[in-house]
């Protein structure tokens, strides 16, 4: 038996030696196994709390290296423990930060494999950081049984990339607004969002691409602020209690799995942004919370002179993917999310840090990425990668040659369209790459990649809203603390003459024309749509291009730009069903580009470069316009579309049709709503073998064959538990969004 010191008169529980499978707290018919791994802790204690608010534990057991360790596991089953039991570690070794070693058996460590994490109304970082026993205000994992949730006839949409359109958002402010309607203990919350499905599923939006949820400290962030982003992760397995209307491990657990049950019975799938790079532990002056107090030099990556932290994330620290306890954690907790809690698949942040060795080096194969890649659990997930990190690795175009299921957050994608819209020089030419599946960073002929596993987005998290990018020329920081410091420099944004909010009738009409066109470009382009929360509402944030410690309506959605901005949302939800519904452009294969004069195979679907006129694009350093057809003479379907960011209007000559073929107008960006976009069958033929496009617009024609799907195609289009549009009382001409709760 372990040593056992008793406080209190709780129950008081027979322990045996356990095992070291599985990590974490199994609980089984006679109690629960605890298994952590340490190699090189002395010796480990197991503590037991009588609540999550209890100062001090109620029991102490003490395990021996000689009963309770197996190779470099710790482990201990106590007889008759039960769900909902609250507890913790101490890890006893040597304290050398000069060797890389930090354990302190003052320090309460929470379990890097606990489904729940607690404590958080008496909980300290600075206790945690400073000398001293920090019990009475550190964190504590829980005993939580995931097998008892009753998931009924849930099944996973499994929506191909050619058919997804990505809504990036945060839990917390998406309806933590007075305006979101939802009631005040409900704000901010998984159970919130699952009353805000309709809004989204009407929009057109397929996949809820969620910003970190797994359990962060809050409180890592400049004094008087929070870390609202949540790019401070804690846990990799537990859920942030604050994200759940009920307060407790078990509540934030099943109101999760409420929110993935309730996305999934609306044919809408569920990601999330994952964060592996790094822990809110930062560096040598960091709180020791979990890994730098378990094993320092097993988690994270050290410098092998100095023994100082190597900071890859910009954050402190970098998590040691490469290492195979390292490795495990991470397609362990993957599994979690994938097997028991229904997500459809995730976003690695900074995830080129995963590909670095021991020595920071990028690896062809890295390990921890190939193991994600084969796993048979992960099969299903979409697998998405910010290719890139703070310390100068960047691999756009790397994963999808040497991974065949990982897709990539194209950010040359977001800054070239971004610059052509603004206006600048020479980027007419990236224009055309990015709009044909950015061929010159992964492979003209494209091979077996699937073009849509380049994510395409204009906006995310880290940058300007779609509002404020056409209304900042700058970025406008201070509020942060770091005098505007922070946040990127180079934003290729244009405020269209004013900086910042304006009353000014001409400058206000020309920057929702540009949002239009950034949008228009977005869903037209080959590859996967993402978009930014609340930018169909024209959300802003003031200018502030990097707002992760700002938990306060600056970040928050405002639903009442919904009523003051309904002629934009439904002209995104307008385009996001058009550009679904003709599907040409989201082709699984890159679209072959046809040379002048070049006899066209019936079998493919081609696309061809014009510009003013036809076959002559102008990719010159003074060109601002561009026109492309995509033609498939098979299904005898065409798409013609022009985006002028040039500052007059031009004239374009119209390809010309098969005999009985007209070109009509679908979407005009310099018109009026509701003139900007209409519905295909509403769209009058052309007459005229040139159309002039205005100013700053883009237009998009189609050929009146063009919408007459066979069944089959219809039937493909349809995700399972999706309704159609008839049952879902949304059509073309009355597609409204919901109105928001006054």
């Amino acid at each position: 038996m372990a040593l056992l010191k008793v406080t209190s008169q709780s129950t008081i529980f027979k322990d045996r030696p356990g095992t070291s499978y599985p990590l974490g707290a199994t609980v089984t018919r006679d109690g629960v196994n605890f298994a952590i791994y340490s190699k090189r802790a002395d010796y480990m204690e197991l503590l037991l709390f009588e609540s999550d608010e209890s100062p001090l534990p109620y029991a102490t057991y003490s395990l021996s290296p000689e009963k309770n360790k197996t190779s470099t596991y710790w482990h201990i089953f106590l007889e008759g423990a039960k769900p909902n039991q609250v507890y913790a570690w101490r890890a006893y070794g040597p304290y050398e930060p000069w060797n890389g070693l930090y354990f302190d058996g003052d320090k309460v460590l929470i379990d890097p494999y606990s489904r729940g994490i607690v404590g958080w109304q008496h909980y300290s970082r600075e206790a945690a950081i400073k000398e001293g026993d920090n019990c009475p205000a550190s964190l504590r994992s829980v005993v939580l049984d995931c097998e008892s949730y009753d998931w009924e006839d849930d099944r996973k949409p499994s929506i191909p990339y050619s058919r997804t359109v990505i809504y990036e958002m945060h839990v917390g402010g998406f309806t933590r607004h007075e305006t979101s309607g939802v009631l005040p203990e409900q704000r901010g919350t998984f159970a919130a969002l699952i009353e805000k499905l309709p809004y989204l599923k009407a929009l057109g939006v397929t996949t809820l691409e969620l910003m970190p949820v797994q359990a962060f400290d809050k409180s890592d962030a400049p004094h008087g602020m929070t870390n609202y982003w949540g790019y401070s992760p804690i846990s990799f397995f537990a859920p942030y209690i604050g994200y759940s209307s009920v307060k407790t491990a078990a509540g934030a657990l099943d109101e999760f799995r409420d929110m993935v049950k309730a996305c999934h019975r609306m044919g809408m799938e569920v990601i999330l942004d994952v964060v592996y790079n790094h822990t809110t532990e930062n560096d040598h002056n960091g709180p020791t919370l979990c890994f730098k107090g378990l094993d320092n030099l097993t988690y994270y990556t050290i410098d092998d002179t100095n023994y100082s932290y190597k900071n890859f994330s910009g954050c402190g620290n970098t998590l040691r993917g490469e290492h195979p306890i390292v490795g495990k954690l991470i397609i362990d907790a993957l599994r979690f999310w994938v097997a028991d809690m229904h997500v459809d698949g995730f976003r690695f942040d900074l995830g080129s840090i995963l590909s670095r060795d021991i020595f920071g080096n990028p690896q062809d194969r890295p390990p921890v990425l190939w193991a994600i890649e084969s796993d048979s659990i992960l099969a299903s997930a979409k697998l998405i990668l910010e290719a890139w990190d703070p310390a100068g690795l960047y691999q756009v175009g790397w994963f999808v040659t040497r991974a065949n299921r990982f897709s990539e957050w194209n950010g040359p994608f977001r800054d070239d369209v971004r610059r052509f819209v603004k206006g600048d020089r020479n980027s007419v030419r990236a224009l055309a790459h990015r709009i044909s599946a950015s061929g010159d960073i992964y492979g003209e002929a494209g091979g077996d990649r699937d073009p849509n596993r380049s994510i395409n987005f204009v906006t995310c998290h880290d940058g300007f809203t779609m509002n404020d990018l056409v209304s900042y020329n700058h970025k406008h920081n201070l509020a942060n603390g770091e005098d505007n410091r922070d946040g990127a420099d180079e934003n290729f944004s244009w405020n269209c003459g004013v900086e910042g909010a304006t009353r000014d009738s001409t400058v206000e009409a020309l920057r929702l024309r540009q949002i239009k066109n950034l949008f228009t470009i977005l869903m037209f382009a080959q590859g996967t749509p993402m978009i930014l929360m609340g930018d169909e509402a024209r959300r802003s944030t003031g200018g502030n291009n990097n707002p992760y410690c700002q938990d306060n309506e600056l970040n928050w959605l405002d639903w009442s730009l919904s009523s003051r901005n309904e002629e934009l949302i439904e002209f995104v939800g307008n385009l996001i069903s058009l550009s679904q519904n003709f599907g040409l452009h989201r082709q699984e294969r890159v679209l072959p580009v046809v040379a002048t004069g070049r006899t066209l195979d019936n079998n493919l679907t081609t696309l061809t470069w014009h510009g003013v006129n036809l076959n002559e694009p102008d990719f010159g350093e003074d060109s601002h316009s561009l026109a492309f057809e995509i033609a498939d003479k098979q299904s005898n379907k065409y798409l013609y579309a022009v985006f002028n960011a040039f500052w007059n209007p031009l004239e374009f000559t119209l390809p010309p049709l098969p005999d009985g073929e007209h070109w009509h107008k679908l979407i005009d960006t310099a018109k009026m709503h509701p003139e900007d976009i209409v519905a295909p069958k509403s769209s009058k033929a052309l007459q005229t073998a040139s159309i002039i496009v205005e100013s700053r617009s883009s237009i998009i024609l189609t050929n009146t064959n063009c919408f007459a799907i066979t069944r089959e195609e219809a039937l493909a289009r349809k995700a399972p538990n999706q309704k159609s549009a008839r049952d879902r009382r949304i059509t073309w001409t009355t597609m409204k969004r919901p109105s928001l709760p006054q």
